[in-house]
């Protein structure tokens, strides 16, 4: 991993939290208050043209102060955490030469768990192996990839979900492109740094209580609908849309999408959205909790921008 240039002040401030929490607001009243820019960490602030459905930072907003990593990316192309991790260290470099403070904010959970742990290995799976792979799987199904995988790893697929046909998948891919074992990699993995273990990282999670965010949620979702959420996905899908899983099954896209395909009504839309947005909500406390570092969330109606980031103990 290459370092950042040496005697540059390398801290990382990372706001996270749950969908509808209050992070914009919160992020963008620190980073004026410290001269700060803010880096995105939401794996779909990425694509264009997704902005009412992600509520996007305002134009308005972007003014107030400088944002990166959003609109990088056309709706029918592809980004993955290692492609995150590379765009951010750039970033980071910059911003720290220019003695920048940053501020990282969003809520993605695997890309925000490249702040704090290994998230990716260095395999690099060749185009022609992935496609090759993929269309066995279509035609024959996973077992005789199973099979394949077991015959690459005779000291056994350690905790491989095999009934994960996707799982199976990737597994094959970096086996096959690597020449090594599932256990090798896994060991490999374990024993590299974190992406950004050259930083000092001070975090903060906002939290509300489930009723407070619920009824946040219900308010966000009548305002994206008023908003004009029905005519941004269907210009999206005029783009291209349904060429990117990842973005056409995100949450308000996907039920949008069955409303303009006729599969759920008007009238249902909204609620779909809410459930499908409070489910969502449940996940993330969840990961919040399992998933990163020891910590105690700070209520967000009663944060305040100075000491929000203690350094770590």
């Amino acid at each position: 991993m290459e370092c950042f240039a040496a005697g540059v002040s390398r801290i990382i401030h990372l706001l996270t939290g749950c969908t509808a929490v209050g992070k914009t607001e919160l992020a963008l009243r620190w980073a004026e208050a410290n001269g700060a820019e803010i880096v995105s960490c939401d794996s779909l602030l990425f694509y264009r043209g997704m902005d009412i459905g992600t509520a996007k930072p305002t134009p308005d907003e972007r003014a107030r102060v400088p944002h990166h990593l959003i609109d990088i990316c056309e709706i029918t192309g592809q980004m993955d955490v290692t492609h995150y991790i590379a765009r951010t260290r750039s970033v980071l470099e910059e911003l720290f030469k220019r003695g920048k403070k940053v501020l990282v904010t969003g809520g993605s959970g695997f890309y925000l768990k490249a702040f704090f742990a290994p998230v990716a290995d260095a395999v690099e799976v060749p185009a022609a192996l992935r496609e090759e792979l993929r269309m066995r799987l279509e035609q024959k199904g996973a077992e005789p990839l199973l099979r394949e995988l077991r015959g690459l790893n005779p000291a056994g697929l350690g905790a491989l979900d095999t009934q994960n046909p996707r799982r199976v998948l990737r597994a094959l891919e970096r086996c096959r492109a690597s020449g090594r074992t599932l256990l090798e990699l896994q060991a490999e993995f374990a024993a590299q740094p974190a992406p950004f273990a050259d930083c000092e990282v001070r975090w903060c999670e906002l939290a509300r209580e489930k009723e407070e965010l619920d009824q946040r949620i219900a308010q966000r979702v009548t305002a994206m609908l008023a908003q004009g959420l029905v005519g941004e996905v269907r210009g999206l899908l005029g783009s291209g849309l349904k060429e990117n899983p990842s973005a056409a099954q995100a949450i308000g896209y996907r039920e949008t999408v069955d409303f303009l395909e006729g599969r759920l009504s008007e009238a249902g839309l909204a609620p779909a959205i809410v459930k499908n947005t409070r489910a969502l909500v449940k996940k993330q406390r969840t990961w919040f909790k399992t998933q990163l570092p020891p910590h105690h969330p700070v209520a967000a109606g009663s944060a305040r921008i100075d000491g929000l980031f203690a350094p770590p103990i």
